[in-house]
């Protein structure tokens, strides 16, 4: 998926083809205030008071208690960005905002939303920075307690669509019993491969302050005994010894470097049974020289500005699971999320 500038008539055509268009400006200018307008929208409840239905400007501004010409202004821009129409006077929230910016449908990404305007925004003043110096803000060590709660928020709204697409197509043994999730705190993969396979149990690895905002969370799936937590630390805790079937690294591996990375994937590889199977869950870095993609190049930007290393290619997650003598096995693209895949090793 590609995210692009289109034309709407001839003359637009024309003017894209002739390089007349000035389409930097575009992205500087017009993006920042879409992007912007969106977050703000989710974060003081504009959706959510488009939930009941059709309702007039005033009706709006009187639910949301926003003042009325501003909220125009935004409305005016949601609706050239389809999410909302406009008819008889009245805004009704598409189908696409009513499931993914509506908080109460089930597939929403308003957790995201709100993250990303309250704690994550601010992180992109400082990419000036990271550009000179290199060095990311390694946010994990600064969330405040607050933080943490809607970055577990953020993480369930981010992985509802996923988790579905994962439970029914992660390559995993039908026969499969014990599962290490590594820094799954929300706990959505393990569930849904749970769901999949009755016999199965998983262990949540993660840390403390994750696991204490994710519990409630977790609970909601009811999943009893068969999903627990244990406190720990990726980098410093031991695995054990030929003791899971499934090993997945989710949303993770982007968090650290090269070396750290190896280092994870030899330890995972001593903790597979034979057979088992060891899934690298990511967004992928588009090799050098290939087709660009969109999604996979921001967010290597992203996290290395925001954490430590950045998005990684399937040939460099395929070296750590080839170098810990794990088999490679396949790699798997996700269809609802581009620029997504699972990398596959089996012991």
């Amino acid at each position: 998926m590609q995210l692009t500038i289109s034309t709407e008539n001839p003359l637009e055509w024309l003017v894209k083809l002739a390089n007349l268009a000035p389409v930097p400006l575009l992205h500087a200018q017009v993006m920042p205030v879409m992007a912007k307008a969106v977050l703000e929208a989710a974060d003081k409840g504009v959706f959510k008071a488009a939930g009941a239905g059709p309702q007039t400007l005033d009706q709006l501004t009187e639910t949301s208690g926003l003042n009325r010409k501003a909220l125009g202004e935004l409305l005016g821009l949601l609706t050239a960005m389809d999410y909302f129409t406009y008819k008889n006077e009245q805004f009704t929230l598409t189908p696409m905002a009513r499931r993914f910016a509506f908080p109460d449908d089930p597939m929403s990404v308003h957790g995201m939303l709100v993250f990303n305007n309250r704690v994550a925004w601010s992180w992109l003043d400082h990419l000036g920075d990271y550009l000179q110096t290199g060095k990311g803000i390694h946010y994990h060590d600064t969330l405040s307690t607050e933080e943490w709660q809607y970055y577990q928020e953020a993480m369930v709204a981010a992985t509802s669509t996923e988790a579905k697409e994962f439970g029914r197509r992660a390559p995993v043994p039908k026969t499969a019993t014990r599962m290490l999730d590594i820094g799954g705190s929300h706990g959505q993969h393990s569930v849904a491969l749970c769901k999949r396979l009755p016999a199965l149990t998983s262990t949540i690895l993660d840390l403390p302050p994750a696991i204490e905002k994710a519990r409630p969370l977790l609970e909601r799936q009811a999943m009893g005994n068969r999903v627990q937590y244990q406190p720990g630390n990726a980098l410093t805790d031991d695995f054990g010894t030929d003791s899971y079937d499934i090993v997945l690294l989710s949303s993770l591996a982007h968090h650290f470097t090269p070396v750290q990375n190896q280092q994870v994937t030899d330890k995972v590889a001593k903790a597979l049974r034979p057979g088992g199977v060891f899934i690298v869950n990511e967004f992928i870095r588009p090799e050098t020289g290939s087709k660009p993609e969109l999604i996979g190049s921001s967010t290597d930007l992203f996290y290395g500005l925001s954490s430590t290393a950045g998005n990684y290619s399937v040939a460099e997650i395929d070296s750590w699971q080839q170098q810990a003598s794990l088999k490679k096995h396949k790699t798997i693209w996700y269809r609802t999320l581009p620029g997504r895949a699972m990398v596959v090793a089996k012991k």
